[in-house]
Parts: structure tokens; sequence; C-alpha cells
């Protein structure tokens, strides 16, 4: 006998938690329409080289799943483990002809053979909301606030939520000043990006593992530790006049006028670490103790396009997934209501007679074609058994057409909640 089960770290949504899902993606999806992006679709398979171009060795590597030819030989496709390539190769492609600012948007599931995490499993849905066209300060402002947006319209409690937020020019200018070289560089920023998961003891020892001396370690661990803008500018004088200072301040002084000060507050240890990522980065965390992994992140990208083309597009993005979603939502007690306000009213019509069965079936048709969702039930059943079956499905309401009802052409419909009773004409 062949497994019931899912292949291993991938689950099944059965229709209760699909339901949870979808308000998810619909709320998401609500939003960004308004901003006026638009939906498209790509590909299940992707070619592998596109991720091992411009990836670390993680996700371009050992947790991309290639898929094999007729021949049971490794192919040059493989899942996609992730959106940003993808549509910079769309955009890429026709980037003449589209109409500038480009702004996209997708709801999709990813595959990465990576270990599992209570907040990340290997097949996982996905938003990816992307602009291109444009560096501009206002593009990253536009991103930042359809992404709170978005936490809004989850209708959250208040300050259950924060959106931490740096600038990777910031970190450049000052690994650039500690004379760190570009191939260092690479690896002193991903241990920043670990900042919140591995003790800063540990993390000092692989700077010396990795060479650095104890003014470059010394000075790195007092960026990590600075905890406001202010406190950045005295710590290094002379970057307060840097593009990364400067543009932090202006998207933290309009987003203050827009009255989302209190959910937005700079992080120095948050980096990033992709190689194609500079510019503005930012996560959304919820502020639950219990729960310490980013809900979801965003940075800017202004030269992936140079993989498929010789023009630099600039582009900036944020990704939410559906777990981390999901898991936030529980922990604030809002999956019942949720659930409650999904609900869209159902009528239950029982066949209680059985020469009444085409009745039956007719009148489901003309409610269903009048909008009301019917569900019908498969053989004749009594009364009592129609009550019991109805509320343990959580109907809303039953309807009632029996011998007496049909002989004065009417139907009745039975609130299961107040137990009010009303007639109308069949």
């Amino acid at each position: 006998m062949l497994s019931t089960n899912p292949p291993k770290w991938t689950f099944d949504r059965y229709p209760h938690e699909y339901q949870i899902r979808k308000y998810i993606f619909d709320t998401r999806r609500k939003v960004c329409i308004r901003f006026g992006y638009q939906e498209y679709l790509w590909p299940l398979v992707e070619y592998a080289e596109i991720w091992k171009a411009k990836s670390w060795e993680d996700v371009g590597w050992s947790e991309l799943t290639r898929i094999t030819n007729r021949e049971w030989e490794i192919s040059d496709l493989a899942l996609r483990p992730e959106m940003t390539p993808t549509v910079t190769r769309m955009v890429a492609k026709n980037y003449a002809q589209l109409a500038k600012p480009i702004r996209y948007f997708s709801i999709a599931n990813f595959y990465r053979n990576e270990r599992p995490q209570r907040w990340r499993n290997r097949e996982f849905w996905q938003l990816n909301v992307d602009m291109f066209w444009t560096d501009s300060i206002y593009s990253d402002i536009e991103i930042l606030t359809l992404a709170m947006s978005i936490m809004i319209e989850f209708n959250a409690p208040k300050r259950s939520w924060k959106l931490h937020l740096n600038n990777r020019f910031i970190i450049d200018w000052v690994l650039s000043t500690l004379w760190i070289s570009d191939d260092v560089k690479r690896e002193v920023t991903r241990l920043m990006d670990k900042r919140e998961k591995l003790p800063q003891a540990d993390i000092e020892a692989i700077f010396e593992e990795i060479w650095l001396n104890k003014e470059q370690i010394s000075k790195i661990i007092a960026y990590m530790n600075v905890k406001t803008l202010q406190e950045l500018q005295k710590e290094f004088p002379n970057l307060r006049w840097s593009r990364g200072v400067e543009d932090t301040l202006k998207i933290m002084e309009v987003l203050s006028n827009l009255w989302y000060w209190e959910y937005v507050e700079f992080k120095s240890s948050l980096i990033r670490w992709f190689d194609y990522y500079d510019g503005m980065v930012f996560e959304m965390f919820d502020t639950n103790p219990e729960n310490k992994r980013a809900l979801f992140g965003w940075w800017r990208y202004n030269w992936l396009s140079k993989i498929f083309i010789k023009d630099d597009i600039p582009a900036v993005w944020f990704a939410p997934g559906d777990e981390t979603t999901k898991l936030f939502l529980e922990w604030r007690g809002m999956l019942d209501s949720i659930i409650q306000k999904t609900n869209n009213e159902k009528l239950y019509a029982p066949i209680i007679d059985e020469w009444l069965e085409n009745d039956i079936f007719n009148l489901s048709k003309t409610l269903r074609s009048q909008g009301k969702n019917i569900v019908t039930w498969l053989e004749v059943q009594k009364f009592w058994k129609a009550i019991q079956y109805a509320d343990k499905q959580w109907y809303d309401a039953i309807v009632i057409l029996w011998e007496n009802e049909k002989k004065e052409w009417i139907y009745k419909i039975k609130n299961l909640k107040t137990w009010e009773e009303n007639g109308f004409k069949l």
C-alpha cells in the first residue's frame, strides 16, 4: 500500500486550513491592487543558472531542487526557490516596451531543499511585490507604505508588529572605512546578518578566523550594537553625510508625517546578505517575544538585471510568506474571528420526502442562480437528523420543503442560530 502522507516536509492543506491561507492571500491581493500593482504568472520551473549566478551557496546550490529529463539525467531546470531572479528576467525581456514604473505582484508556492523549521517549510507560499524603473526613495517609501498597509488590513492589535529599517549603503560605508576587501566583506555581512541568532562572542571568534584585526572587530561590533540613527552618527561622525544616512532619515521623516512613526525603528544589525541587495532594507517583526523570526523582509536590488541585459534596472521588493503570517495571527488570537468573517452564509437543503427530490434540486438550482450557497444531502433524510447534521457542519440555515409547503407553493428557511422561520414563494 502507498503512503497517504505527502512528501517529507511538505503539508496537505485541508479546507479549514486553506481557509486561513486564502484569507491571507486575498487580503494581500486586495491591498496590492489598491496601490496599482498588477498580478502576473510565470513557469513552474526555471533555468538553474539564474539562481546560481547571483545567489549564495544555499538558495542557488544546496537548496536548489534540480529535475531530470526523460533519460533520467539532471537537466538545466529547477523548481523555483524564490521569485526575484525570475521576475527580473521577465521585466528585462520586454523592458523597453513596458509602461513605467512597473508595479508587479504575485502569490505562488516555492520549494527549497532546506532544513525545515517551525516557521519555514520546504514548500511555502509567498507574496512577491516588485517595483522596477527608479532608485528614487519615493519608490522605497511606496513599498514600505504598501507593506504596512497589508499589516494594518489584517486589523492586528496596535503595537503588535514593528518595521525595522536599515540601509546597505551605511553598512558598505562602515566596512569600507575599515579597509575590508570585497571578498571578506561577503563573509562579514553574512555573519552580521546572524546577529540575533549567534552570541556576540561567537561572532567575534569567527571574525578572528577570517583575519580581521581587533580594531576592525571592535568597530563592527560597535556598529551592530547601535540602537538609533543618532547613536550611529555619534559612533561614526563622518557617516552623517553619507547617502545611506540621508536616505534613511528622509524615509523615516516621510513615514512619520504619514503617522507610521510608531511602527518604524532603525536597526543597525539588519543586514540581508544576498549579493544583489543594495540600498534600503527592512524586516517586519512580530513584537511578541515568543516569535523572534521576521514576518517578512524587503530590500532594493538595482543591478540584478545585468545577468540578463547590459542595463541596470532599479528595483525594490518585499515578500511575506504564508506560514509566518499564519503564526502571527494565531499568536494574536485572531484565527477564530477570521474564520467567522470568511464563512459565507450556507444553507442546507435536505431531501425529507423522496417524491420531493426534484423539487429540492430545482429549488437549490434557483437559489444558487441567485448567488446563495446551497448544500444538498445525497439521500432521503429524517428532519431531526438533517437538523443535527446542519448544526454540526456550522450551516447558517436549513431549507424546508415538505408536502404542506409544496401545496402552498412556498418553501421556508429556518435560521439555525435564532430559530426564526420565514416563508418564500416557490
